[in-house]
Formats: structure tokens, C-alpha cells, sequence
């Protein structure tokens, strides 16, 4: 494949989607027209040379508008909640980027609309007029600058209500040289601090730059200040997060030189799908919300890695470009022990706690959650009556199709922070689930997953209740904490009998997290009801929010017969881990047995669809509900949901035979069950089992409705004369594979009786 160099002088991108890569440049170059055209000619021979600016390095974009600024905190800010190792939190997955080149939004799992990125100079803006809708005072917040009688309102002047002085005036203009290095071309936006421009720096090329408007910056010495205070921030470096170029001083105003970032905010995109929608509301579908997301999670990661927080997430900072994203408008970035900058955030996204105790990695994660919730709901009253809640459920039929979602969001943005997700590698891999789950949904019932999620938490469900009701035991597995102190010496714990383990684990050196799970276990299996309540207890007390406690806990009331208590455990691990199939598999599992046939089909289907590894389990699960409810059908196309290449096919395809033959419904039923078993590599003797009865059924169908020669049952013409001759070699083959004695003469007196006899 041929790869495109950017046409632009001095840069060294590459074209793809038609613009470059590294300045935003459409493939024939950008036209030089107006102002451009004089600025190019002037740069002459020596683009290439990086001359000295009056700029310091180091500072971010500012807040933009409709942020409310806090009161400076003076107790200590919140940190993550529950961080420490053993706790339910799910490893780290990676901090980098997720994107490369060339990568689809979505995880390989759906697909989002690709997002063009436009000529910079087609987003500057014609007349760069502040609309009077837009103008607030910057010191009160007031309205200023109103039509008043006919009378436009002033673009300059002073407040009404606090008499601070306002001006929406832009204080650069096109030609403007800022800092001897950044040609203005002009306004793109207004922003919390005035006006955005886009300029091209003289000293790299001519790349594309946006000029943004600084705090701090009436004076060389609050400026300086200002830079020496956010120094930290110029180390920031991430694919996913705008770069930060350099901070300057022009003529008494400082500016942040930042990445001209092309594309669009998803707010702006919500905007346009409004628009299209004549005024209506036109949320964005869930799954494309959640790969938006998801895209931009490994930025926050790389941030709290380095100790600090976004703090005001939201649609307006999120820009989509080409197939990936960029996070934008760092101005509320801040360290996590900054105790005296102020705080900068948005009402409806900020979490309720951050006035009072300041921002953590709780109320970022807060901030991701409300900004999902905003890309999907028609979500009125977002900054009023559900300003730090959601609508309720009944009323949301997002939340009713999507419950996994729902509770994705519930957690995220919980009241109490410590009740939020620990981390965001925690957030994103439940979220990962959640959209697997989305899909599934959204695919309808002839989808299936072709790929699987292996969790850090749960093994593979096994399948030994293929035939009868999923039990306890034939749940999944919690995975060991490898970072557990003991996770080595539990390892060495073989011990069969769960008494004697008991009295192992009891000489653990340490009680830590994983050998008082272990211990659960082991009082499960013993049935030791009073140990698995003291050890469940136990572990609670040492950490409220460990959910593996409430695991065990279900585990051992489904095992007593306890469904309604089960019910409520696992309920409860399915609340702090929604992206994780294995809870959903246990709460099913408690509706088959409980009497709840219409909440386990539900919960089973969401199941076999979402994830391949559980498609074999919640699918035979699916099929013992329908063959319960007599729906054959709806059985038999649960069964078909296990591809050939999952290793449970051989399993589905005896299942579906047994249904089949079981019915007895017609000849072609029975045909098509012995069929189904020829590619499926079952075992012999259950395969020549089935085909005895298969047989069996064909004749007596045969022997009352009469032959039909265009079926054939296990390779015989269903005619009572070939099926009888069929029907006596397979039990003799049955007979054959069978070694109980009583049972193989059974069968061979029963292979005499159905033989043909003839006069000779």
C-alpha cells in the first residue's frame, strides 16, 4: 500500500481519510488564500528552524463555558476508593492508548460512524460575534449585554449587577504575530475565557495551533506564576489527550499554544443529530456511546497513573475524529494533593461530594458516568432534578432494554464515592462486558458471539448440568488474586476432601482476602453453614466492598435451597461487576430453580448471546426453561446457539437430539436427530443410544401412520421392513458398547424381538 506525505511544507505526516495525520491537512494541501497566503510567502527558506519564543512551557487550556468554580478546599482531597491490593477491583489492563492507527471505535465488537476531519480554516468563524444568549458576566455570572428596548446589546462594558468590567471583543485579530511565532487566521469559539483562535506557528512548519485565552495573566508576574504552578502539566503525553505546545505572554494576556485537535465534539454531534431530528432529541444508540467511551478511558487511566484528575468531563471535551478520539480542554487538570487551586467543574456532571471534600479519582469516574448517561437519554433535568441522579427506571426504556447498563451507570455515579468503581481499568473492563451484552441485544435473537472476554475474575462456567438444573458447584469459579500474599502457598492446597482442607487453610500463616475465599469454599462443599457464615463475616469486616464475599455467600444458600437468598447475594455481585456474565449465569441459574422461568429465559439469552465462553451453559439453561414450557422449538433453537467450535457442541447436539427423539413429533424430527450427532465427534455409546431410540420411534410412527420412502432415519428408508432391520443392528451395537451384563443380554433379547423373521 502506497503511503501519501502530507503536502504541507515541513511536515512529515502522512495522509489517511484524506488529511494528514500530524497538522490536519487535506491530501492537496490547504488553499493559501487571504491572510495565509502572505504568511507563507514571508517564511522563506528557513521554516525549518525553530526560533526562540517569549513563552514559557507548561500550562493547559482553561475552563470552558458553563464551569462553576469551587470555594479552595482546605480539608484533604478524596483519593480512590478502595485501592488497596486483594480488594474486588479487577487488575490493570493497560494505561496506554488503545488506538491505533487504523483502529475502529468500538473494540472490534460494533461499529461507529466515521467522523471526518474538516479543513481548519473552514471551522474559523466569518464574524466572530459572541451570541447575547451567550453572555454572562465573567465575575458574577450575571446576564450582561441584552437587547433592551430594540436597543442591541453592547458587545463591552461593565455589569449592571456587580459592575465588573466584560468585553466579548476579540483581542486578536487575523495577521496578529503572537509571541514573534504564531500567525493568527482567526476566531473559532468562545470559550470559558474568551475567544479560541487558530494560528499557524512560524516556527514548526506552519502546523495548525489554537491560541487559548489564560487565568493568572493580567501581568508578567501573576503569568509566570500562573505557568510555574501548572508546570507538571507540560509532562503530560498522551496520544488520546491534546498536546500542549507552549504558554505565552502577548501584550499583557497570556495564552496556551495547544494541538489543533479537527473533528467534533460529541456535543456537537448530539447537536447535529438533534437538528436532523427537526428539534427532537436524538440520543446516540448505546453501543456507539459506550465505544466512545471506552476510546477515551485509557487517557484518564494515563492521567490518575500520574497523580492527576480531569475533574469536568463532559460531551464538549470529547472530539471525534476519523475512527478515534481526542480528550480536550485541560484547563481543570489538577494534582490530587493540590489543596488551594480552584476547582473547576459543570453542574449535572460534577459529583455531589467535590464543594465539600474536593475532586478524586471517585468523581472523575463520576464524571465518565454522567457523561454517558448524557450521550444515550433525552435527559431532561440533567442540571436540575437529575443533577446527581438518573431517571427512574420504569420511566427510561433504555434502562429496562439495557439492565447491565443501567447498572454500569447506577455504580459509577453512586452517591457515596467510595461505592463507585475503584479505578478506571476497573470501569472500562466492566464496561467492555456491558457493551458485549449491548450488542447481543441489539443483533436480535439470530446473533451470537463469536468471540469471548476472558475475565480476571471468574473462570469458565463448566458444563455438568447439561441435562439437569444448573447447581452450585457448576457455577463459575472466582479466579485467585495474584497479588494476594498466600496466593503461591494456596496454590499447593490440593486436598479432595473439604474437611481436611479446612484444617489446611486453617494453618495458613495469614488470613489473608483469597485464603478466607478459600475457606468459604471449603465450608460449602463440607456444608458447614456456621464456618461459611463466620468467614463470610470475617471478610466483610475487613472490607465492606468485597463482593467475592457476597459470591460465596449466594454459593452457599443456593446450596442449602435457599433460592430467595441466593436471589438477593447474587443480585448484589451483579450491581458492583455488571460487565461480567458470570453473576447474570448465577442469577438465572436461581430463577430456574425458584419458579422464575420468564426472568431466567431472559437472563439466559442475554447470556449465550453476549459472551462464547458462557454460550454453552446459559444455553442448555435456555433450553431446559423452553422444554419446560413446552416450547420444543424455542429449546431446540437455544441448542443451536453452540457453534461446532465451541467445545461444548458435542453436548448441544446430544441435547438436541434427546429433545428431538423425546417428542417424537415426526419422521423427519427423528431423522434430523440422529443427523445432528454424524459432525459433533459424540461419544459412541450415548450416539448409539440415541440412535436406538430414533429408530424405535420411526417404526412405531411407521407401524401407525405408514411409510413415507422419501425419509430416511439413521441411513434406513422409513419402511417398517429396513427400519426393523436397522433398529436390530444398532442394539446390537448398543449391546456391544454396553458393560453392565443384565443390561447387554436386555438388549440383545430386545434386538431378537424387533428382528424380521422370514419363511424359507
Amino acid at each position: 500500500m502506497t503511503t501519501q506525505t502530507c503536502a504541507e511544507p515541513g511536515c512529515r505526516g502522512t495522509i489517511e481519510d484524506g488529511y494528514c495525520n500530524v497538522c490536519g491537512a487535506p491530501a492537496g494541501g490547504n488553499p493559501a488564500g487571504g491572510a495565509l497566503a502572505a504568511v507563507a510567502a514571508a517564511w522563506g527558506a528557513d521554516d525549518t528552524t525553530v526560533r526562540s519564543s517569549d513563552g514559557l512551557p507548561g500550562a493547559m487550556e482553561q475552563p470552558s463555558t458553563g464551569r462553576t468554580s469551587s470555594s479552595r478546599l482546605a480539608s484533604t482531597a478524596l483519593g480512590s476508593a478502595r485501592v488497596a491490593p486483594g480488594t474486588y477491583q479487577t487488575r490493570r489492563v493497560g494505561t496506554g492508548s488503545t488506538r491505533l492507527r487504523g483502529h475502529r471505535l468500538g473494540a472490534g465488537l460494533t461499529t461507529v460512524p466515521h467522523t471526518p476531519v474538516a479543513d481548519p480554516l473552514q471551522a474559523v468563524m466569518a464574524t466572530p460575534e459572541l451570541a447575547e444568549s451567550k453572555r454572562y458576566c465573567p465575575t458574577c455570572g450575571q446576564p450582561v449585554g441584552r437587547t433592551r428596548e430594540g436597543v442591541p446589546g453592547r458587545i463591552a462594558g461593565f455589569c449592571g449587577h456587580c459592575g465588573a468590567r466584560y468585553d466579548f471583543a476579540p483581542a486578536l485579530k487575523a495577521g496578529d504575530l503572537v509571541a514573534r511565532q504564531y500567525e493568527v487566521v482567526g476566531c473559532l469559539a468562545h470559550g470559558g475565557l474568551g475567544w479560541i483562535y487558530l494560528a499557524r506557528d512560524r516556527n514548526v512548519s506552519g502546523r495548525w495551533v489554537v491560541l487559548k485565552g489564560l487565568l493568572n495573566s493580567g501581568d508578567k508576574e501573576a503569568y509566570e506564576a500562573a505557568v510555574a504552578e501548572r508546570q507538571y502539566l507540560a509532562e503530560v503525553e498522551h496520544p488520546l489527550i491534546v498536546e500542549i505546545f507552549n504558554f505565552v505572554l502577548h501584550e499583557g494576556l497570556g495564552y496556551t499554544v495547544m494541538e489543533f485537535v479537527g473533528g467534533k465534539s460529541l456535543k456537537d454531534v448530539l447537536k447535529e443529530r438533534r437538528d436532523l431530528g427537526a428539534g427532537q432529541a436524538r440520543p446516540l444508540p448505546v453501543d456507539q456511546a459506550i465505544a466512545y467511551l471506552l476510546e477515551v478511558l485509557p487517557a484518564f487511566s494515563y492521567l490518575h497513573d500520574r497523580g492527576l484528575l480531569y475533574c469536568d468531563f463532559k460531551p464538549d471535551n470529547i472530539i471525534a475524529q476519523g475512527d478515534g478520539v481526542k480528550l480536550i480542554d485541560m484547563g481543570g487538570v489538577r494534582r490530587t494533593d493540590d489543596l488551594q487551586s480552584a476547582i473547576y467543574g459543570t453542574v449535572g456532571y460534577q459529583a455531589p461530594e467535590v464543594a465539600e471534600i474536593g475532586p478524586s479519582v471517585a468523581s472523575d469516574i463520576f464524571t465518565l458516568g454522567r457523561t454517558l448517561a448524557s450521550l444515550v437519554l433525552d435527559f431532561r433535568g440533567n442540571t436540575t432534578v437529575y443533577q446527581a441522579s438518573f431517571p427512574p427506571v420504569a420511566d427510561t426504556p433504555v434502562f429496562q432494554k439495557y439492565d447491565s447498563f443501567y447498572r454500569w451507570l447506577a455504580k459509577a455515579c453512586a452517591p457515596e464515592p467510595a461505592d463507585r468503581f475503584a479505578g478506571v481499568d476497573e470501569a472500562r473492563v466492566q464496561l467492555l462486558g456491558v457493551l458485549r451484552e449491548v450488542v447481543a441485544t441489539d443483533k436480535g435473537r439470530g446473533y451470537t458471539a463469536t468471540t469471548s472476554a476472558e475475565s480476571v475474575l471468574f473462570g469458565v462456567p463448566p458444563l455438568d448440568g447439561a441435562e439437569g438444573a444448573l447447581g452450585w458447584h457448576e457455577l463459575p469459579l472466582l479466579k485467585v488474586d495474584s497479588t494476594d500474599p498466600l496466593a503461591s502457598w494456596l496454590a499447593g492446597v490440593n486436598v479432595a476432601d473439604p474437611a481436611a482442607r479446612m484444617v489446611a487453610l486453617a494453618g495458613a500463616g495469614e488470613a489473608t482476602v483469597e485464603v478466607r475465599l478459600a475457606m468459604a469454599r471449603a465450608a460449602i462443599e463440607a456444608g458447614d453453614d456456621d464456618r461459611l457464615r463466620a468467614t463470610v463475616a470475617q471478610i466483610l469486616e475487613h472490607d465492606p466492598w468485597e463482593w467475592r464475599a457476597a459470591w460465596m455467600e449466594g454459593l452457599g444458600h443456593l446450596s442449602t435451597g435457599n433460592p430467595a437468598s441466593a436471589r438477593a447475594s447474587f443480585n448484589a455481585v451483579y450491581g458492583q461487576v455488571p460487565g461480567e456474565p458470570a453473576p447474570k449465569l448465577a442469577l438465572a441459574t436461581v430463577c430456574e430453580v425458584s419458579g422464575e422461568p420468564g426472568v431466567a429465559e431472559q437472563l439466559y439469552s442475554t447470556i449465550a448471546r453476549a459472551d462464547a465462553n458462557y454460550t454453552g451453559a446459559a444455553a442448555f439453561g435456555l433450553a431446559r426453561v423452553r422444554s419446560s414450557g413446552g416450547d420444543l422449538d424455542g429449546a431446540l433453537r437455544a441448542l443451536d446457539l453452540v457453534g461446532p467450535t465451541r467445545g461444548s457442541f458435542p453436548d448441544a447436539r446430544l441435547r438436541r437430539a434427546h429433545l428431538l427423539v423425546g417428542a417424537r413429533r415426526t419422521l423427519v424430527d427423528l431423522s434430523d436427530a440422529v443427523a445432528g450427532l454424524d459432525a459433533a465427534h459424540v461419544p459412541d455409546r450415548p450416539k448409539a443410544a440415541v440412535t436406538v431410540d430414533a429408530l424405535s420411534g420411526a417404526l412405531g410412527l411407521v407401524t401407525r401412520g405408514g411409510p413415507d420412502p422419501s425419509v430416511r432415519v439413521a441411513g434406513a428408508e422409513a419402511s417398517e421392513p429396513e427400519l426393523r432391520d436397522r433398529l436390530e443392528v444398532a442394539l446390537r451395537d448398543l449391546a456391544h458398547l454396553t458393560d453392565d451384563r443384565s443390561e447387554r443380554v436386555a438388549l440383545v433379547d430386545r434386538a431378537n424381538s424387533v428382528r424380521r423373521w422370514t419363511m424359507r
